[in-house]
């Protein structure tokens, strides 16, 4: 969630039920929604509303010969893009997650549609493709696993491999390892892609697991000692230091600490503690036992997000994956400490902490998600209960348009007048779509079907 430091409030949500939500009780908020699929969604609120959701993603999609594909700005139909931040790819992951919940063959249909696009996308050569989770050709590889393990078609594995081999052939030795571009972070860069390739090591010919271990040889190299710890710039040509998960400290950490139990690694849990020192150097305390790091240095080191980027949302995962590896019970209470800092912001009151955006990187559904996770590990209703909260203000937050539901919001907190509804996962209205259906699955006890590689919980 973005910060600024004089937080703004749309004074109208447009039309349609958006506008109305901002009158209703969070009880007539769910009837409202509900209502409209009846018998369809008894007493789930939070399906409904990802359905919502789902009809406008489905109005925007463009259907052409090689597949489904979606603008990343529907007002703008050349946007398309495969990746998985703002692109396509992310659409097809909601959909998936759909058909988990609904069983609706509907929702098959649209995400095969979609990976069938993918792959077309894919080019014989690596050349200049990127590669990143987020921003490439690691995150189709993802999506395109998803949709084997859930419809079987062998099309799909073929795409898959297709896509490995490009991740494979384009790696570059460097020093005492590999990488793909001058990017250490998740986003783009080889914390993220070397993710990918564990996450799929099983599926696939090519020695993945090795892949990603010469990867962390080169982030260990490519670290900067700060004191009694270590620190990761995303690239020589971004001199500024952005500590948190995304782009930083936090998430370099979080991939050495997942290649620590493989065979044949050496310094990589080592190097992760030292990223760990370092952020415990310049956290933050709050007055309620919280902690939070700020947004970046130079210059923003009063400056504090929220969520999976740039706040606790995120960089818990580090605190997580910690506490997996080394069964130390602080790890476990760093986690608690972030989520305590992002209370002490008061999401998702307008609050200095708060930035026009609802979604899952910067805003609220990366937070709903955060709470979410908290309460599957400990089944704490008051987590379950906050989660919802937020819940209720991004559908207080939503537009409607036609049958459908999207979410018009500033991406950039240092442009805040750059409002646009997007698609995609992670600025998009399949985020939040995806945000509600992990609601919906924590009433309804249901597992989740997708687990992205930068997930530990």
């Amino acid at each position: 969630m973005r910060h600024s430091e004089h937080p703004n409030r749309r004074d109208v949500v447009r039309h349609g039920l958006a506008a109305s939500a901002l009158v209703f009780t969070p009880s007539r908020l769910f009837s409202a929604i509900e209502g409209l699929y009846e018998p369809q969604t008894p007493g789930r609120p939070w399906l409904a509303a990802a359905l919502k959701a789902e009809r406008w993603l489905t109005a925007s999609a463009i259907h052409g010969p090689n597949g489904i594909s979606w603008p990343a700005d529907p007002t703008k139909p050349k946007s398309v893009s495969p990746d998985l931040y703002n692109g396509m790819a992310g659409v097809v992951l909601f959909y998936l997650e759909l058909h988990n919940a609904t069983k609706d063959a509907n929702a098959l249909t649209m995400a095969r549609g979609g990976a069938d696009f993918l792959m077309s996308s894919l080019p014989d050569e690596p050349g200049n493709t990127p590669m990143g989770l987020y921003t490439g050709v690691a995150g189709t590889a993802v999506v395109l696993s998803y949709v084997h393990s859930v419809t079987g078609d062998d099309a799909y594995q073929k795409g898959l491999d297709r896509a490995l081999s490009l991740v494979s052939r384009a790696a570059r030795r460097n020093g005492p390892g590999v990488e793909w571009n001058d990017s250490t972070d998740i986003i783009s860069g080889s914390a993220g892609i070397g993710l990918a390739l564990l996450a799929l090591s099983k599926q696939n010919a090519i020695n993945a697991r090795q892949l990603a271990l010469l990867a962390g040889d080169r982030l260990i190299e490519r670290s900067q000692v700060v004191g009694d710890g270590r620190t990761w710039l995303i690239s020589p040509q971004t001199p500024r230091n952005y500590p948190n998960f995304s782009h930083g400290t936090a998430g370099v950490s979080y991939f050495l600490t997942h290649l620590s139990g493989l065979p044949g690694s050496k310094g990589h849990l080592e190097a992760a503690l030292a990223g760990e020192r370092y952020l415990q150097s310049i956290a933050t305390e709050t007055p309620n036992g919280g902690r939070m790091i700020y947004h970046s240095t130079p210059g923003n080191d009063q400056l504090y997000y929220l969520s999976w980027c740039h706040g606790p949302a995120g960089t818990a995962r580090l605190y997580r994956a910690l506490g997996s590896v080394t069964r130390d019970p602080q790890w476990d209470a760093r986690v608690r400490q972030l989520a305590l800092g992002i209370q002490h912001m008061k999401v998702p009151e307008r609050s200095p902490g708060f930035w026009n955006n609802i979604s899952r990187c910067c805003g609220n559904c990366g937070i709903s998600d955060f709470f979410l996770s908290l309460y599957r590990n400990s089944k704490d209703a008051r987590h379950l209960a906050y989660a919802e909260e937020i819940g209720h203000d991004t559908l207080a937050r939503a537009t409607a348009e036609g049958d459908g539901l999207k979410w018009i919001q500033a991406e950039h907190r240092v442009r805040p007048e750059l409002l646009v509804a997007q698609t995609g996962l992670m600025q998009g209205a399949a985020g939040v779509g995806l945000a509600m259906l992990h609601l919906d699955a924590a009433r309804e006890r249901r597992g989740r079907l997708v687990v992205l590689p930068d997930d530990p919980f």
